[in-house]
């Protein structure tokens, strides 16, 4: 309990800072406070949390899906998979609604997710680093062929967008999709023990009780949905579920019921602090939180591998 204290509490004052940190002074008289804060401050403030809240439990889901500590959604192609959707229906139908380009880039997050498992089933358990990195190399095929349509179709700047997410384009009335991620987070937290038992292997999982398959299914559909959502609101950011559910397992074990509260406040108060260093670093331009997160979270990815090789050799 005062671990969850702790973390919602940095997570709130964050919130605070992040409210009065911006290139306009809040309190200048030059504009009106209060407008200031509604139009832009609190809606790019509610984005950075729930963005991260989302990555932060979707890389659970994910790692307990395939028995790796070492993968989260951006390690094995599916933000790469919600951008192909994304460019399809933008070539379709490039007056679609954006609900509709959402659930464009879910269904091919999903069938991404869904052909990296198969792809998965090939490779070795023995040694947990090499899932990650067919991940990686299954993320880049898919990156570029995302290129290579984005370049004969002239959508490269789309694309580049998507890629990397920064949260100075967010005000009032372009992010409110981003609260669908509150609702899933509900939904995962009611599957919660189902989802750990989903840790222990389809046959010991199976032995227990659980119906395996539709309950990875449920899981991996909240990813495809967090996913898409992200994406297409603020662009990919990578390695938040690997950096908060590792640092959260760690610290308190694998009881998802007690942790993921925990999790999502950590990935939700990551993300936001990577956002204010990302503005205060260079003010008053700004440096993308995609930007700052991948330095950190590539660190911690290497600090992983480096690990588990000790764990495999030791």
């Amino acid at each position: 309990m005062r671990d969850a204290v702790l973390i919602w509490a940095t997570l709130a004052g964050l919130a605070a800072l992040s409210l009065v940190i911006g290139a306009a002074p809040l309190f200048s008289g030059e504009m009106d406070a209060g407008w200031l804060i509604l139009v832009s401050r609190f809606p790019r403030t509610a984005a950075a949390i729930l963005t991260g809240i989302g990555l932060a439990l979707a890389g659970v889901v994910v790692q307990k899906s395939v028995q790796n500590r070492l993968v989260e959604p951006s390690l094995i192609g599916t933000p790469e998979s919600a951008m192909l959707g994304l460019l399809a229906v933008t070539l379709l139908a490039p007056g679609a609604a954006l609900w509709l380009k959402m659930l464009s880039g879910a269904g091919a997050a999903m069938v991404g997710m869904a052909a990296f498992l198969m792809l998965a089933r090939a490779v070795p358990r023995q040694d947990p680093m090499l899932l990650p990195i067919v991940g990686l190399i299954y993320g880049g095929i898919l990156w570029a062929a995302g290129v290579y349509i984005a370049w004969q179709t002239d959508l490269v700047q789309y694309i580049g967008a998507w890629r990397l997410a920064e949260f100075s384009g967010v005000v009032q009335g372009r992010y409110e999709l981003l609260w669908l991620i509150a609702a899933l987070a509900l939904g995962l937290y009611a599957l919660a023990d189902r989802i750990t038992l989903l840790g222990l292997g389809e046959t010991q999982a199976r032995s227990l009780g659980l119906d395996y398959r539709q309950t990875r299914m449920l899981g991996l559909m909240a990813v495809a949905l967090i996913m898409a959502v992200v994406v297409v609101t603020v662009g990919s950011l990578p390695f938040v579920g690997l950096v908060a559910a590792n640092i959260v397992s760690h610290w308190r074990g694998d009881n998802l019921r007690r942790n993921l509260p925990l999790v999502a406040g950590l990935g939700g108060a990551a993300v936001l602090a990577a956002d204010i260093l990302g503005r205060v670093i260079r003010a008053p331009y700004e440096v993308p939180a995609g930007t700052i997160f991948a330095v950190a979270g590539a660190a911690v990815f290497l600090w992983l591998l480096g690990r588990s090789r000790g764990r495999v050799h030791g």
